[in-house]
């Protein structure tokens, strides 16, 4: 490629979503194609930067509860159970084992209103 095209793709890497939406209408208005009937060069410069920061974004979480201090052992082992549904047994056993993984691969808000839960609760968590 020339060195022209090749400063152009660069720059197109650059576009926000918002962006490269905006390119591809003024393009289609510009040259009247439509973007959306053919996998033209326009068509796939401009969806190179929307895939890109869709893939950028996280959808799976895990909740790490970090520590437990001594006193608030007990609600947070409360907590725990509701989130994980084990037993009390296995539950104290995880409390007791911090820093632990309480869940794996659950979406973003599942995973903020469990770590709010445990921090209410007394509990140091974290989001991985």
């Amino acid at each position: 490629m020339s060195e022209r095209i090749n400063n152009i793709i660069e720059e197109l890497k650059t576009l926000t979503l918002l962006e490269a939406s905006e390119l591809v209408n003024k393009i289609e208005e510009t040259f009247g194609v439509d973007a959306s009937a053919s996998a033209g060069p326009a068509m796939v410069m401009a969806a190179g930067p929307a895939v890109a920061e869709v893939a950028e974004e996280k959808t799976e979480f895990t909740v790490m509860l970090e520590e437990v201090p001594a006193d608030k052992k007990i609600a947070v082992l409360k907590i725990v159970r509701g989130l994980t549904g084990l037993g009390l047994k296995e539950a104290k056993e995880m409390v007791e084992s911090a820093p632990i993984k309480v869940q794996e691969g659950i979406g973003k808000e599942a995973a903020e209103d469990a770590q709010k839960q445990l921090e209410t609760a007394g509990a140091k968590v974290k989001l991985a």
